[in-house]
């Protein structure tokens, strides 16, 4: 059941509730300030303190080290926002506070001081931890149980996410290697403020979505939130649950992009065109750039899929977005490969592999967000999302472990055994894909068009 078992009239744009663009422009502000602050931080952190535009000196496991850490507190930090949303705030509020917070940590990170720089890092934190977890609920708010519409508008959210990803690596990402780090830092908090504006504008179109339930006058939903589970709900909740060690392999491999990719890519490949050096952060924005490309393909492919009945299921996605996005690494062994032959390797293998890890995320992530709003208890909405936001959490550090492991094991191997294990590991869930589906309860069947 969904946050919202039956919604009003609403206005729509598109085919879709005018309410979905109000949060996809709130999302890609708050994506533009965190990517962009990503894709310079590890840049940062190993830049020399002697260098024209000077960085912290470290070294490249302890840079790989702190960013495995913040990026898992960034993501865990949403349980917590989850459950204050579900028991005191309503999303609607939380995704105000988090935008507020996240303002204020972007900007506070422009100050060249190191108190500055772990405050900013710890705002941040809260605020994605409240902002991330309850907008992304909030668009589940906006379909009907039943809706096929709901995995599209998901997608349609999903590229807002990334349309602010591909701006940030590109001008955060220049502005801050080439004008200095600090003005990066302070133009990420630019960005949110500007997608803090436009959600509080945007409010009229989001009256029935993301409200606190124990304060509803509706009696029906007011006994939502006492009601126990039922026996539908916690099987539901089991599945979840084990969609979620999926989520944890792949963005343990997948954020090697903004890590050990991105060293790789400034250390060890020829970015040379033309006689112009292509900055290292560009290429964190091939990603978001093939998901505004592809982004509304993939999503028609599977609905396509779903109307004529073949196996489109969410569950069946998510596994095949593992492996596709498995298969991507081996493009960044070969690589390793040339550069331990020539000395550089190729930037085409870079794209070759972005371009693979995109499509396997269109099939995994979206979907994801959408699965969970189709699945978890209405009381325990956001807190659900929080808990899937957390799993990514906990694969980002993963990823910054592996990364780290690359000092001593090498590019190749890390690269070659994440490919191979993704890829294995997607097969092995396939095999009880059908048992783990007869758990939903038929909570994807019978999707249809609805308006």
């Amino acid at each position: 059941m969904t946050n919202t078992a039956t919604q009003p009239h609403q206005r729509e744009l598109f085919g879709h509730p005018i309410g979905l663009y109000v949060l996809f422009f709130t999302e890609m502000w708050e994506r533009f300030s965190y990517y962009g602050m990503r894709a310079i931080l590890v840049l940062y952190l190993v830049a020399k303190t002697s260098d024209s535009n000077a960085g912290l000196g470290w070294t490249n496991g302890e840079a790989l080290a702190l960013y495995g850490w913040y990026t898992m507190l960034v993501y865990v930090a949403s349980i917590p926002g989850g459950w204050l949303a579900d028991k005191f705030f309503g999303q609607k509020k939380s995704v105000l506070y988090g935008g507020i917070l996240l303002v204020a940590g972007h900007s506070i990170l422009a100050i060249e001081e190191m108190w500055a720089f772990y405050t900013g890092l710890g705002l941040i934190i809260a605020g994605v931890g409240l902002l991330k977890p309850n907008i992304s609920t909030m668009v589940g708010g906006l379909y009907q149980q039943g809706d096929i519409r709901r995995d599209k508008g998901f997608t349609i959210f999903y590229i807002g996410i990334n349309v602010g990803a591909f701006l940030s690596s590109l001008i955060v990402g220049y502005v801050g290697e080439v004008h200095g780090w600090h003005y990066g830092f302070g133009l990420a908090g630019i960005g949110m403020a500007l997608g803090l504006i436009q959600y509080i504008l945007g409010q009229k179109y989001l009256e029935n979505v993301g409200n606190y339930l124990g304060a509803s006058e509706n009696k029906e939903e007011k006994e939502l939130m006492n009601k126990p589970l039922t026996k539908v709900e916690k099987d539901r909740i089991i599945v979840l649950f084990i969609s979620f060690l999926l989520v944890i392999v792949f963005w343990g491999a997948f954020e090697q992009a903004g890590g050990l990719m991105n060293i790789y890519a400034k250390e060890k490949t020829n970015r040379l065109l033309m006689g112009w050096e292509v900055p290292a952060s560009w290429f964190q924005s091939l990603n978001a750039m093939f998901i505004i490309f592809l982004g509304t393909s993939v999503a028609a492919y599977w609905a396509n899929r779903k109307l004529k009945g073949k196996v489109s299921t969410s569950l069946f996605k998510m596994i095949v977005g593992l492996i596709i996005m498995g298969t991507g690494f081996f493009f960044m062994t070969a690589a390793a490969s040339q550069y331990e032959s020539t000395g550089a390797s190729a930037m085409y293998w870079l794209v070759l592999a972005y371009l693979f890890h995109t499509v396997g995320e269109l099939c995994i992530s979206p979907v994801a967000l959408s699965y969970i709003t189709k699945l978890a208890p209405v009381k325990y909405a956001s807190l659900m999302m929080g808990v899937y936001f957390a799993m990514t959490g906990f694969g980002n550090k993963l990823a910054g472990l592996l990364g780290e492991s690359a000092e001593s094991l090498g590019e190749y191997t890390i690269f070659t055994g994440i490919a191979v294990f993704c890829v294995a590991f997607g097969f092995l869930v396939m095999l009880f894909r059908k048992k783990l589906e007869i758990l939903t309860h038929g909570a994807e069947d019978n999707e249809r068009e609805m308006h």
